[in-house]
């Protein structure tokens, strides 16, 4: 083993997990479906001082069933599902177009608690994803202004230079139109939330979708 392959090990093996109290979870009393739940514990990891406890792992499958994943944010979670957004024409909406099932994942170790959203994404209408660019700051305008989001980048100027002009774009025209920009909806087929335990005994329910109705039950950790 080779000296920084050494050291990279012991770092990482020096690496604690959750030293800070951990809340309980009393899963029965738990709500009856999961969206009261996942809007208490998002709360919760805010008033914990969690760091963007709104950036989320979305997972999709492209044509060849190879699995992607990516960091992002929720733009809304509501009775329809778990709301975000890109360019269709991305790497992720062109996956989705394929093959429209997707998985989110929030870990907030401030309290040891991970929320998973499995079910199939749903491309909202053309209204709700104009009105959620509208509803962007100029930055985040910008950026979806900017180039084509995957497409290979031949030079970093030619970002800065679009990126330039972008900018410009979405501070003369706050209203200005990314044709391609989707607002997508994650309609949970299952909802699992996990509560960590100092002890290993974690605690993890899982909400699993039948037609209109939520089946509880626990999950060995």
């Amino acid at each position: 083993m080779s000296d920084a392959q050494k050291e990279f090990r012991d770092l990482l093996h020096a690496q604690r997990v959750w030293d800070v109290p951990l809340p309980g979870f009393d899963p029965s009393a738990a709500p009856a479906v999961p969206l009261p739940l996942f809007h208490a514990w998002f709360a919760q990891a805010v008033a914990a001082g969690q760091a963007e406890p709104h950036t989320m792992t979305l997972a999709t499958v492209d044509a060849e069933g190879r699995p992607d994943v990516r960091t992002l944010m929720l733009h809304d979670a509501d009775e329809r599902g778990w709301h975000f957004a890109t360019h269709a024409t991305s790497a992720k909406g062109r996956q989705l177009a394929t093959r429209p099932w997707a998985a989110l994942g929030f870990y907030w170790p401030a309290q040891g608690r991970q929320v998973r959203v499995r079910g199939k994404a749903v491309p909202a209408s053309p209204e709700e994803s104009r009105a959620d660019l509208r509803a962007r700051s100029t930055g985040a305008l910008a950026s979806a202004l900017t180039g084509s989001q995957s497409e290979v980048l031949p030079t970093r100027d030619d970002l800065v230079r679009a990126s330039e002009a972008a900018w410009e774009r979405a501070r003369a025209d706050p209203d200005a139109e990314a044709g391609t920009w989707t607002r997508y909806v994650v309609e949970p087929r299952e909802v699992e939330f996990f509560q960590g335990d100092g002890r290993r005994r974690h605690v993890r329910l899982r909400y699993r979708r039948e037609g209109a109705d939520w089946t509880r039950e626990l999950l060995w950790p």
